[in-house]
């Protein structure tokens, strides 16, 4: 039962954030495609990854990836940050602007946490963010993201 209920919470947020997306496009406010947007999502969790490690993560050859990342700086949503040790590499970024998209999309989190911390005791809550990173570190190895970084 476990796993039907974890899925269904996974199911709930991706729901969510397709839900956010297709919003955007009968509103006509969108410039992302939907593949746009995950490769989005990637450079986000990716934590300013090269482009290399981007196009590793989504499994697309470096060209294809390269064209991706070209839509995407054209549309104004990512910046190459050009590496101050190794002048072949660049950083890929998020700019403020896909940022202010994004925000808007991870709020839904936010507020499912602000309902946590208000249903769950001290205890609860720290358990319940002790076992999510076991899950994370150790039960999902093929899947490296950058560390947490504390607020």
């Amino acid at each position: 039962m476990l796993d039907k209920t974890f899925g269904q919470v996974y199911t709930k947020f991706k729901l969510h954030f397709y839900k956010q997306i297709f919003s955007r496009f009968e509103d006509r406010e969108a410039t992302l495609t939907t593949v746009e947007s995950f490769c989005m999502e990637v450079i986000m969790a990716l934590g300013e990854p090269t482009i290399a490690q981007f196009s590793h993560m989504m499994n697309l050859s470096t060209p294809n990836a390269a064209y991706k990342i070209n839509s995407l700086v054209k549309k104004g949503y990512v910046e190459r940050i050009q590496s101050t040790t190794d002048k072949r590499e660049y950083r890929l970024r998020p700019t403020q602007k896909y940022l202010d998209y994004y925000n808007i999309s991870y709020s839904y989190l936010h507020l499912v946490m602000r309902r946590a911390e208000n249903r769950f005791n001290a205890d609860d809550l720290a358990k319940l963010e002790e076992m999510l990173q076991i899950v994370s570190d150790e039960l999902m190895p093929e899947i490296e993201l950058p560390p947490i970084k504390s607020e």
